[in-house]
């Protein structure tokens, strides 16, 4: 193996033993930082809290592409879905040492194959300009805002972005998904005039749901699979709770995870109807955040290279959206169109699963190495494709 694997791995587990929450993440932009200082980019830090900006110049009259990684853990209290751990728990040697939070969803490679990425390009000469985004809490979906906000990464003027997730297939693939992404997010709070009024009110709003979530590791990866063959063209997942308003009256809280993004509008004047059929009315603290939408043609173009690169047994195509998960990239998306593509990261026979935000989330840390050489290639190749 070579030596920038092994050291990647390392650097993973180091990540892994050390998770932070969101708006924590101290630690890893510190190692990021410095491993990229030390491969000659240009680094900024502190950039939206504690996100870090690093850009690699190449060769004068290419593009500016983004790359970004997400660095935050997972809170283990809020964050996981709520089934049961499985009967052989995949053991990997180098655990959280934080109560409460974990790399669950697969931040901690998402970073090291960031870093993996800018290291090997920084020894290649390239065409253009690549702008490593090392982003704080995507958790909560506030640092990839709170990053733009900033301005930074507009200035440099991006023609492309492109970023990698965690999946449950394969260790070895990758997926594409031209069109589609991630669902949008909407908080509707109901306002009631008594607690009678909840039960009903929360019923017809769970009804408004297309797809529950599953209830079993089994489950998860049997529809994880339905984004290969697009058979949920529309999702609506509802997540609920109730407190009260400052007065004392009850409010119903409707989380909508939604897909395709433009039937918000027809969901909020549902939502609403039945606010005012049960005497109360419907608030919406904020404009839903949007839907994570891939390029269609940039992701069928990173698709066909691939194929090339890697082998067209290695490139699988998603043509559904995942309901159960937002993703802030959709914001770096607007600025500078490309794609967020599923790596595979699970293998069976040893017991790692590949399901982020399960309890037993465990990765095949080959993963790393093939991220790397995939998305080092893609990028080398879209920094010579021309306007």
């Amino acid at each position: 193996m070579p030596i920038l694997d092994d050291e990647l791995i390392e650097l993973r587990r180091q990540i892994h033993r050390h998770p932070e929450l969101a708006g924590e993440e101290r630690q890893t932009a510190g190692l990021v930082a410095e491993q990229l200082r030390a491969a000659g980019l240009d680094v900024t830090t502190g950039v939206g809290g504690h996100g870090v900006l690093a850009v690699l110049d190449g060769s004068a009259g290419g593009p500016t592409l983004v790359y970004r990684a997400d660095m935050d853990a997972v809170d283990t209290e809020r964050a996981v879905l709520p089934f049961p751990r499985a009967d052989r728990v995949f053991d990997d040697g180098f655990a959280s040492r934080v109560p409460g939070a974990a790399h669950l969803c697969g931040h901690d490679l998402h970073t090291t194959i960031g870093v993996g990425i800018a290291r090997t390009l920084a020894q290649t000469p390239v065409r253009g300009r690549v702008a490593f985004v090392f982003q704080p809490a995507e958790e909560p979906l506030q640092g990839a805002r709170a990053m733009l906000d900033t301005g930074l990464v507009q200035r440099l003027a991006p023609r492309e972005s492109y970023a990698l997730h965690c999946a449950p297939f394969p260790a070895g693939t990758i997926a594409v998904s031209p069109g589609y992404g991630l669902p949008g997010l909407d908080h509707i709070r109901i306002v009631l005039p008594d607690d009678d009024a909840v039960a009903g009110v929360t019923g017809a709003a769970a009804a408004l749901g297309t797809v529950e979530y599953p209830r079993s590791i089994d489950e998860y990866h049997t529809r994880f699979q339905s984004v290969m063959n697009a058979s949920l063209q529309e999702s609506v997942c509802v997540g609920q709770w109730t407190d009260r308003t400052a007065d004392g009256r009850p409010v119903a809280n409707v989380l909508l995870r939604v897909w395709p993004q433009e039937r918000f509008p027809a969901l909020r004047e549902q939502v609403s109807l039945l606010a005012a059929e049960a005497g109360g009315h419907a608030e919406f603290p904020g404009d839903p955040f949007p839907a994570m939408v891939n390029a269609v043609d940039l992701s069928t173009a990173a698709g066909h290279h691939l194929s090339a690169a890697l082998g067209p047994e290695s490139v699988l195509w998603a043509r559904a959206s995942w309901p159960y998960n937002c993703e802030d990239f959709a914001l770096f998306l607007h600025e500078a169109p490309g794609g967020q593509f599923y790596l595979g990261v699970a293998d069976a026979a040893t017991g790692m699963n590949g399901a982020p935000h399960t309890p037993d989330f465990a990765a095949d840390e080959r993963a790393i190495a093939h991220g790397v050489r995939a998305m080092t290639s893609l990028l080398t190749h879209r920094l010579t494709v021309r306007d």
